[in-house]
Parts: C-alpha cells; structure tokens; sequence
C-alpha cells in the first residue's frame, strides 16, 4: 500500500458506500488482526472523525476505517481503524496482532513510534525498527478486580510487548526491562517516558506485576497523564 490517503479517500468515507483502505507511504506494510468487510455498517462521518482519518492518511499510516459496532453494555468500537504499518523515517514499521483502536489513539501511536521508539532506537540500539510487537487492542472485558470497564473496552488502548530491530535483534518488555544490557533497559524505559507525553495513561512493569511484560497505553495527552 503506497502513496498518501487522498481526497477520493475522504469522498468515499462520506459517501458511506464502502469501507476504502487507506494508504501510506512506501515501503513495508505489516499485518495486523482482521480487515473490515465492505458489506458493513456506515463508518462514521462526523467532522472530527473525518479529520483524524485525514490526518492519519498524512502521517502515512497504512489503515483501514472500520464501522461502529456497539458491541455490549459498555463495549463498543466507535471510530476506530485496523492499523496495518506506520511511517518511519526510512520505510514503515510492521505492526503485529493489532484489532482495531480508536482513531486519535492510533494517530498517538503513529507518533510515538515514529519520533519516540524508531528514533530511540537508532539512537541508543544503533539500528532502526523492523517491527512493533502487541498483545491487541480491543477486549470487553472490566479493570481487573474492579466493575469498571477497561479503556481496552472501547478499542482505546494498545498493550506493547516487543521491538524487533533491523538487525534482528528482539527487544521485549518481559526479558529485557530489568535483564537487558544498559542499553537494551535504557531503550525501554526511553521509549516508556516518551509515551507519556502522548497518552494519557501509560503503565508498565513498575506499576504492578500484572504489567511486568507490556506497555499497556491507552487515551490521548491532555493536560496532565498518569504515567508509571
């Protein structure tokens, strides 16, 4: 998928006739969870949605937008986007085992792992990414051991478990964020504090042992984020 989302894009999403697949720019594209089928619903048009679809398209993400589905009390898929690859500074980053998220969250992504871990990466590994490793996004299910639904309810948050570099080398959460090399823990821990300053929770091993292999985000930065 090459090129840049463009204005038959946004006419096609108006018209809410099919589900278009966005484009992005060269080269890789990665896989993700399931594609939309064009036989579903109407996406969703609003002027705000219309707007984070286009500026996703521009910061070359390969995506397709998915129609709302209220799923069950308290669980929905609203706005939301099958992510395939991001835009890197060289190339595009390969994006695995990810369902669908929001569209503000996805574009939080896109940002986070183009100028917070690519770049991290090159700077402290040596060698840019090949790939962003997840656990999903999207899961009905409640806080644990609370009544409150998680913002994964909502295909708001992303849990990040992996970094696989160009070189091959794997970077992951569970072995690497306290049995790494200096680099390997400092590239963590980098990639983790330049999350906060886009989501609005970020939480990882150091908040609790449910968290010790993934980097669970979810939500946009506002004016303040709960970062552990």
């Amino acid at each position: 998928m090459r090129g840049y989302a463009t204005l038959a894009l946004l006419a096609a999403l108006l018209s809410a006739c099919s589900i278009p697949e966005a484009k992005s720019g060269g080269g890789r594209s990665g896989g993700g969870g399931p594609s939309s089928s064009a036989s579903g619903p109407p996406i969703a048009v609003n002027p705000q949605a219309r707007q984070c679809l286009a500026n996703l398209g521009q910061m070359g993400a390969s995506f397709t937008p998915l129609p709302d589905r209220y799923i069950s009390q308290g669980c929905t898929n609203l706005g939301t986007v099958q992510l395939t690859a991001l835009a890197a500074d060289n190339g595009q980053l390969m994006i695995g085992n990810l369902g669908p998220v929001t569209c503000d969250v996805t574009s939080a992504f896109a940002g986070w792992a183009r100028f917070g871990a690519d770049r991290a990466a090159r700077q402290i590994l040596g060698s840019p990414l090949r790939s962003i490793e997840t656990m999903g996004s999207y899961n009905c299910r409640n806080v644990a051991g609370s009544g409150r639904r998680s913002a994964h309810a909502t295909a708001a948050a992303i849990d990040i478990s992996a970094f696989v570099l160009e070189d091959g080398r794997r970077i992951t959460v569970r072995n690497h964020w306290n049995n790494g090399s200096s680099d390997e823990r400092r590239f963590l821990r980098t990639v983790q504090e330049s999350a906060c300053k886009r989501f609005a929770t970020v939480l990882g091993p150091g908040y609790n042992a449910a968290h010790h292999d993934h980097f669970h985000v979810e939500g946009v930065m506002g004016t303040k984020s709960f970062c552990r």
